[in-house]
C-alpha cells in the first residue's frame, strides 16, 4: 500500500533546497548572490545544495562574467518544476489528508 508521504521528494527536504527551487520557480534565472541574500545563507552552504540540485538535474547553470567579474546564473529545468511540483501537491494532499 502507497503512502502519502512516498510523493515527497527527499531532494527538497531540506529547508535550503525547498528555498532555491521556489526562488527559481517565480524567477526566470538567479544569480548566486541573489540566491544568498535571498535565502540567507553562507556561499559554502548554498553552493553544496545547488550543487545536489545540479546533480539531480533540477536546476540549470549558466556562468558568464560581468564586467570582467564571474556571474553564476541558475534557473529551474523542466524536470525541476515537475519534480517541484509534485513535492507541493504531495505536501497539499498530506496536510489535506488530516482533517
Amino acid at each position: 500500500m502507497k503512502t502519502i508521504i512516498e510523493d515527497l521528494h527527499k531532494a527538497f527536504e531540506s529547508r535550503v533546497r525547498l528555498g532555491i527551487m521556489s526562488a527559481l520557480a517565480v524567477n526566470e534565472t538567479l544569480d548566486f548572490n541573489a540566491l544568498k541574500e535571498y535565502l540567507d545563507v553562507t556561499d559554502g552552504n548554498l553552493a553544496s545544495h545547488l550543487k545536489a540540485l545540479e546533480k539531480e538535474k533540477f536546476i540549470g547553470v549558466q556562468k558568464s562574467f560581468v564586467k570582467r567579474k564571474p556571474n553564476t546564473r541558475y534557473e529551474i529545468t523542466v524536470n525541476g518544476r515537475k519534480a517541484f511540483e509534485a513535492h507541493l501537491s504531495a505536501l497539499e494532499n498530506l496536510i489535506k489528508s488530516q482533517k
